[in-house]
Parts: structure tokens; sequence; C-alpha cells
């Protein structure tokens, strides 16, 4: 089923909220886009700037409003919150934007109770769980962006190490986005090929191959968001193409495989939390968790990144189910 009405609403017109409406202007997915936020102000300026290029850009209708314009979204997309710091870690905001992301979703379950509702504010795992405990949705239409982000970056890092074009990499980032999350190594494929076939089709040592990819993913990977907000502030256009792409698999029917956050019922032995693994996505939401076979070790840390995160709403006094 593919969308007809094309609406999206977008809760949050911060660095984020802009970047991912006009990622979205341009990507011939909506027809009509709404820009919500508490400063009607902002979300006015942000509505005017997008406008400015839509004669260049497919048909699309760019316009602030209230809660009450997102009626009729088939997408809603929360990006609502306090942004991160320069040196902080993600799981500081989670007591900044709980408050934020639970005002935000009683309104969305009032004004667009159909809608799928893809969550990007951080801490994105805990707070994806609030979102669906305070929505009353079924947790198949609350989509966390999770590791998706993570995921680009690192088939990113592994085309430019391989030589390759990153679109013929597969390579999933799982659990937590954040310093928890978990590289799956062993489901790394090249043009098809594992890391040691790649390699031995090249006349080269798959291992000395992964052991740069090992040396470089802290820094090139799960280290970037830092990097990115030292040099500009805050991390947008990255999340921005994230969200596109969950936002094209829903109102495309896709049944995309995408690396998102969503609530676990026991998948790689993880119950009543929600992060990242491979999820297929479509008109519903997330239509079914793929738990891919992981290595003993590879496993281990996915437990113990579920368990960081339930440390993390812990802390925040955060219900999880």
């Amino acid at each position: 089923m593919r969308s007809e009405s094309g609406k999206i609403s977008i809760i949050g017109a911060g660095q984020v909220g802009a970047e991912v409406g006009f990622a979205l202007a341009e990507s011939a997915l909506a027809q009509e886009i709404v820009l919500v936020d508490l400063e009607r102000e902002r979300a006015e300026g942000v509505a005017l700037d997008i406008a400015h290029g839509v004669a260049a850009m497919p048909p699309v209708e760019v316009r602030p409003g209230e809660y009450a314009d997102i009626a009729g979204s088939q997408l809603v997309i929360l990006a609502a919150g306090a942004g991160q710091k320069p040196g902080e870690d993600r799981r500081a905001l989670a007591g900044r934007n709980r408050i934020v992301v639970e005002c935000a979703s009683r309104e969305i379950a009032r004004n667009a109770p159909d809608c799928v509702l893809i969550v990007v504010t951080n801490p994105v795992d805990v707070l994806t769980s609030a979102a669906i405990l305070t929505t009353g949705f079924e947790p198949w239409r609350v989509i966390g962006s999770g590791t998706l982000l993570d995921s680009l970056r690192f088939r990113a890092m592994i085309a430019a190490e391989a030589g390759v074009d990153a679109r013929d990499v597969q390579a999933w980032v799982l659990g937590e986005h954040g310093d928890s999350s978990v590289p799956a190594w062993s489901a790394v494929r090249i043009g098809g090929l594992g890391v040691d076939e790649f390699c031995r089709a090249c006349g080269d040592c798959g291992l000395g191959l992964e052991r740069r990819l090992r040396e470089r993913f802290d820094g090139e990977v799960r280290g970037a968001a830092y990097r990115i907000i030292r040099g500009k502030g805050a991390t947008s256009h990255g999340v921005a193409v994230a969200v596109r792409r969950i936002a094209q698999a829903v109102l495309r029917d896709e049944h995309a495989v995408l690396t998102v956050s969503t609530r676990l019922h026991g998948e790689c032995g993880i119950e009543d939390v929600a992060l990242s693994l491979p999820c297929a996505v479509g008109a519903c939401g997330i239509e079914r968790v793929l738990p891919p076979a992981l290595t003993p070790t590879e496993l281990i840390a996915l437990q113990g990144s579920a368990d960081a995160i339930k440390g993390t709403a812990l802390e925040a006094e955060l219900q999880l189910i």
C-alpha cells in the first residue's frame, strides 16, 4: 500500500526537525509537510525558508501549524527536545527530554491517532519506549530512528577501506544508539562476500582489513556524533537522511530491512526494552524483527547494550514497559 495523501508532520523545528523537513520536501514523498514547534515563530521561519525552494522541488506544501493541524498525517516525526552538547553523552538528555516526549506523544495520540510515529529525540531508545507507553499505540507503529545512522556510517567506513561503493556494503550496528552500540562484524558483507572472501578475491588478507576496520570503528562510527557536535554544534544532515529513509519505507510500503529501534519480546534473549535490530519496515510500521545470527561475543555485547539502556531509563525514572 502506498500513501495517497502523503501528509507528514514534524514535531520540533530545531536543527534536526528543520533538516528533516528539508530532506522530506526534496524527496517527493509528501504532498504536505506540517511543522509544529512550541516557538511558533521558529516553525514559521523554517517552513518559509523551505517553501522558498519549492519551485525547484517536487510539488509539496510546507507550512507551520499547531497540534490540531497534524490530523490526517500518515507519518509523524518527533524531533523535539534538547540537543546534545559538546562532550555530553546522549544518555544525559534522558531527564531533560522525557517530559518533552511524553507531552508531545499525548498530543500526537489525540490528533493523529492512526499515524506511524518515528521518534528521533535522544536518547532515542528509552524515549521510543516512553512514546509507546504514552501514545498507547501498538509497538510496531512507533519506530525509533535507532542505529540506522550508525549503520550508514559503518557502511561508509567499510566502503572507504575496501575501495567499493557504500551501497554495495551490508553492515549493521545493533543495540543502543550510543556508546554501547554493537557492530555486527560477523554479518558484514562486501558485494555479497564476507570480509575474508572479499579479501581473498582482492589478493589481500581478510584479517588485516578487519583489524584496520575495528581500530577505526570507535572514532569513525561510535564517536562520530561527538566530533560533529564539536565542529558544528549538532548532528543534523546525517540523521535527516536516515529519517527520510525510514519515511520512504513507510510511505512506499517497501518492506525494507533497516536497523531501527523497537521494543523486543525475547529476540536475542532481550525482553521489554527498545533497541535496534534489523526490522522489515512498511506501511504499518515495523512488520517483523529479523534478529541476525550473532557470535557469542556479539550476543553478550548486545545484551550488555540492553542493560545500558535499562540503566539510562532507571536514572531518568523512565518506564520501559
